[in-house]
């Protein structure tokens, strides 16, 4: 271990299980010497994580809703309280009503285009004005995103306008939070056998389909996402902010797909 995260303190939002990219963030950050807290929302996902933060040597868990300013306070209050100060947040939060993750973008609804855009982009720019007073030494803040941001892809409906706000969002947080040694940076991984990923429409085809034809044949794994993100929550990634970094095995450089798949 090169503990390029010793001395690091930092909270993880957004993990569901032990598939989820958040924990593949997780266990890479603490395997590189990181001090890690996690967020959770509710008993029945609080009862997932605390094991897996256990496993990474952490007892520091909050239950946190992203919808909810005192939940918030609380758990900034908290880090304050324990830590006195954070280097890095990885926000990893986004929701959907998963019956409109299918049929046609033109069909949402009003209130899940609110809800949607609420939860998956305003509540990086909620946390990172909450973590700019505790990143007193400068910090890491880095989301998740993906290419149907920019691309129509099937089904991703409304979550593609979210993401493309959450890039929008990332660009405008890197400009302001610069001066103060603060970067913000996405990771956008292809699709991935998560949780939240099996919620869209047609996920194992999107899955099979870039696996087929991404240059490297092969989607994303937690292991090499987690890897960007310690390249980019490291004192490597010092001159790095506002990017969109792609981890999708190369599928986002195709025009089309393979030619024995035409």
């Amino acid at each position: 271990m090169s503990e390029l995260m010793k001395g690091k303190r930092g909270l993880v939002m957004g993990v569901a299980n032990d598939r989820s990219i958040a924990w593949g963030i997780a266990k890479a950050l603490a395997d590189q010497g990181a001090e890690l807290a996690f967020s959770y929302q509710g008993e029945a996902f609080g009862k997932r994580v605390e094991p897996l933060a256990q496993s990474l040597g952490s007892d520091f868990l909050m239950d946190v809703d992203v919808l909810d300013d005192e939940s918030l306070d609380r758990a900034f209050a908290a880090i304050e309280s324990r830590w006195g100060g954070l280097d890095f947040l990885v926000h990893a939060v986004a929701y959907s009503d998963k019956n409109e993750l299918t049929g046609r973008f033109i069909d949402t609804t009003r209130d899940n285009f609110k809800n949607s855009l609420t939860i998956s982009c305003y509540s990086l720019i909620d946390l990172a004005r909450r973590a700019q007073p505790l990143m007193t030494n400068g910090g890491s803040i880095i989301t998740l995103t993906y290419a149907g941001s920019n691309r129509v892809t099937p089904f991703y409906n409304v979550m593609g306008v979210a993401k493309a706000a959450l890039e929008s969002s990332v660009r405008y947080l890197a400009n302001d939070l610069g001066p103060e040694g603060i970067r913000v940076n996405a990771i956008s991984p292809g699709p991935m056998k998560t949780l939240a990923g099996a919620a869209i429409g047609g996920a194992r085809k999107t899955y099979r389909h870039t696996e087929a034809n991404a240059p490297l044949r092969a989607n994303a794994t937690l292991e090499a996402i987690g890897g960007t993100a310690v390249w980019l929550c490291s004192d490597w990634g010092a001159c790095t902010t506002g990017e969109i970094v792609l981890v999708d095995g190369g599928y986002h450089v195709l025009g089309m797909p393979q030619s024995e798949n035409l």
